[in-house]
């Protein structure tokens, strides 16, 4: 075993039993009230579900013959279809999963954690052979029930916390810091950022915390910022990098928390004759291939997205087909910065 590799102790599926230990109610009425049938009072359905929710149960769709079984199904549970980030996630599971008997079926959670629950639970039920799951903050209902499943469990996108089982994706505090020191190196020092509000997108904050840990160090502190909500567009680029230039025209670099709203900015910069990256400096996140088709290329930071989509998928598929019996695998990709046309102000 490697030393990224945590053996974990073997979960087992809970049952009934459990629920009832847990709840103080008999077997008989767990399964009457979790399958909401017979009389049972409100007070007793309450204690019950409760209990359940605590321990993470998910009772058990498969009928019959079938109940015992795990569906070739591998649950796939994101925050987005519309950030083009997710669908290369996808694509890199698709590309492991077809060579396999395993098919991946989506759920969206809009970052919004109680959908998240939902949408869990009811994957869960369908008794699936793995979960793929973006980001390693969850509600404890869902940690419960994640813990309490017994399949293998990938959380994805974010090295920064502690997951449940096996972990694949990048530090996102190390990026905010690696974009913060190209940007002193190049001499920029009024920084402006841009970015999503951020107490439900993790991943974006800590880039921001990495960012301005970084900026700290030099003496440097942002000099403003402005936020959206919603999807990422290149309207609200263009938006907010007029707002935020108007309010603070000193500014001499904006940095993007996407790389949608960056190319966003980058379009109006063009458009009112700001020179870049001699006047102002950009850049942005995610690498995405959009930035193949602008006038100049937009700075940037590979996140590995599709190796992270390949890697999630490996581990469902070789602890699934029993290959592997480890838990708790750790990787840790390296994101790579992209320089562009507008960063480099002094040529090194």
């Amino acid at each position: 075993m490697s030393d990224d590799q945590i053996t974990r102790p073997p979960r087992r599926p809970l049952t009934l039993r459990d629920v009832s230990e847990e709840s103080g109610v008999s077997e008989m009425t767990v399964s009457r009230v979790l399958r909401n049938r017979g009389d049972v009072s409100q007070a007793t359905r309450d204690k019950v579900l409760e209990a359940a929710k605590r321990i993470g149960y998910v009772p058990n769709k498969i009928a019959g013959a079938l109940a015992s079984s795990r569906v070739n199904l591998v649950a796939v549970i994101i925050p987005s279809l519309s950030n083009m980030v997710f669908p290369e996630v996808m694509t890199g599971i698709s590309e492991v999963l077809d060579q396999t008997d395993l098919q991946p079926v989506v759920g969206v959670t809009n970052y919004r954690p109680e959908k998240e629950e939902d949408v869990l639970y009811e994957m869960l039920s369908w008794r699936p052979s793995g979960v793929i799951l973006a980001g390693l903050e969850h509600s404890d209902a869902s940690r419960a029930m994640l813990k309490a499943s017994g399949i293998p469990v990938v959380e994805i996108m974010d090295t920064d916390g502690e997951p449940v089982d096996a972990v694949v994706g990048i530090s996102h505090r190390r990026a905010g810091r690696e974009m913060a020191r190209a940007i002193i190196k190049q001499g920029y020092e009024n920084i402006g950022f841009l970015g999503t509000k951020m107490p439900l997108d993790h991943r974006a904050r800590k880039r921001f915390e990495g960012f301005t840990e970084a900026l700290a160090k030099h003496r440097i502190e942002i000099m403003d910022r402005e936020f959206y909500e919603g999807g990422s567009a290149l309207k609200k680029g263009r938006e907010m990098t007029e707002t935020i230039l108007e309010r603070s025209p000193d500014l001499d670099f904006l940095y993007y928390s996407n790389d949608m709203i960056g190319a966003g900015g980058l379009l109006y910069c063009l458009e009112k004759g700001i020179e870049v990256p001699q006047q102002l400096g950009l850049a942005g996140f995610n690498g995405v291939e959009l930035l193949d088709g602008l006038p100049c290329r937009l700075a940037t930071m590979d996140a590995e997205r599709r190796e992270i989509g390949r890697a999630a998928a490996r581990i469902v598929a070789e602890r699934a087909s029993g290959e592997v019996s480890e838990t708790g695998q750790r990787i840790e990709l390296t994101p790579r910065l992209q320089a562009g046309d507008t960063l480099r102000r002094y040529r090194s």
